[in-house]
């Protein structure tokens, strides 16, 4: 049987910010669903971990270029 991307558990934390980074395209704008693989409910914490990261200044609201 294939595991897909879809079938692992990931969980995003806010501090780690070179883990979110990957997930964020050169505008500073969070990837697509279609983009990332990722199921719903992973979309989701991705984004909230995003947006918490920018709020703290761990990661900037766009793009530095």
């Amino acid at each position: 049987m294939k595991k897909s991307k879809k079938d692992t558990t990931l969980v995003f934390d806010y501090k780690d910010v070179k883990t979110l980074q990957r997930f964020i395209n050169s505008y500073g704008q969070i990837e697509p669903i279609g983009k990332t693989g990722l199921s719903d409910k992973q979309q989701r914490s991705l984004a909230v971990a995003i947006k918490r990261a920018r709020h703290l200044g761990l990661l900037p609201f766009v793009s530095q270029g």
